[in-house]
């Protein structure tokens, strides 16, 4: 769940203030910032979590992808890389074999 802290800086990333029992009604502003509208800042919570919910497929994808190293191991294995990283990439191998 998107916080309401989360929802103001999202508004105001400059925003100083203070939020009392996660109530958008109980903002206590700071440093002469700005208030927000108590509406404004659930319209952007409720956005903010629409967002959230509508990229769940990425988070679910991204744990389970290789890591980057591992994805770069399979295509040189491959052989797919390219002349110029295949190079690169064999370089550094040769330079530091497998004990």
């Amino acid at each position: 769940m998107t916080d309401i802290a989360q929802s103001i800086l999202a508004i105001n990333p400059n925003a100083k203030f203070t939020v009392f029992a996660e109530d958008a009604s109980n903002v206590k502003w700071h440093d002469n910032t700005t208030p927000i509208a108590e509406a404004d800042i659930l319209a952007k919570q409720a956005e903010l979590q629409a967002d959230y919910e509508a990229k769940e497929y990425q988070r679910k994808r991204a744990s389970e992808y290789p890591s980057i190293g591992d994805q770069l191991d399979m295509i040189y294995k491959a052989g797919q890389g390219g002349d110029a990283f295949q190079a690169a990439i064999q370089a550094v191998k040769d330079k530091y074999p497998k004990g």
